[in-house]
């Protein structure tokens, strides 16, 4: 093996273990220094249109299937029928990965685990076909289950394939999920132990959608191999303080 791959590969199994944990001084950390948190939600324009989301306390009574069985039938789906989802079922998705359950103390407790509750994610939508919503790009708002069009974009089902080294599925499905690292959320509290538990977080966003579309007749199939650059510039991040860090095609299925 070439020696510059094979210090590349040593490298990277480091940044899996956690063995820096223990040469850290916490006490150095912004928070232990009293630096204000950031903030939970990426800010947006005061005058923005917001769309209104679906708000439902029993969504177990609308979406009924048995745990068990959403694990079982869990794989991952790159073909899709093109039937739209509707705006209930998208709630529903946004509300199984990223959904609120209580604000408390500055911390926001959601639907899906976070490292210290600090949810460095900010979750994106390319909205192909989603009934009562305008093909473009969409950003979830958590804190009061909203969305926002961020911006509408020429040829973006094209783009999605483009930023996903051409995998077609990513431009054929009704929604794609792009979410992206807002890192200083993170670091705020755990400074250079953020980055691996950053990408811990992803898995359990990636692995709460891929059950909760079991429950509307739809798949996924998350993705992690894009364009680093291409992916932040349509995006229309700074590829630094916000970065992409995961792709998911949603689309309904033939069961």
């Amino acid at each position: 093996m070439d020696d510059n791959l094979e210090d590349l590969i040593k490298k990277n199994r480091y940044f899996l273990k956690d063995s820096i944990r223990k040469s850290l001084d916490f006490s150095k950390t912004e928070q232990n220094n009293g630096v204000d948190a950031p903030p939970v939600q990426k800010p947006y324009p005061e005058n923005a249109d917001l769309i209104d989301l679906v708000v439902e306390e029993n969504w177990e009574k609308i979406f009924k299937i048995p745990l068990a069985r959403a694990v079982k039938n869990r794989i991952s789906h790159r073909n899709y029928i093109g039937d739209p989802l509707t705006l209930e079922e998208l709630s529903f998705l946004l509300w199984a990965t990223q959904g609120v359950r209580l604000v408390e103390g500055g911390n926001t407790f959601r639907n899906v685990p976070s490292a210290g509750c600090r949810h460095s994610m900010e979750t994106y939508l390319a909205v192909f076909n989603v009934d009562g919503l305008e093909k473009g790009v969409y950003r979830y708002l958590p804190l009061s289950h909203q969305l926002i069009l961020e911006f509408k974009e020429n040829e973006l089902n094209q783009k999605l394939i483009n930023a996903t080294f051409g995998q077609q599925f990513a431009g054929l499905s009704a929604v794609t999920f792009i979410w992206t690292a807002i890192p200083h959320r993170m670091e705020w509290r755990y400074g250079p132990v953020s980055h691996k538990v950053i990408a811990l977080d992803a898995g359990h966003v990636g692995q709460n959608l891929y059950l909760a579309c079991e429950a509307i007749n739809s798949g996924t199939c998350a993705i992690a191999a894009y364009d680093q650059e291409y992916a932040d510039e349509l995006l229309r991040v700074d590829g630094d303080e916000e970065f992409v860090i995961y792709f998911a095609p949603v689309g309904k299925v033939s069961r």
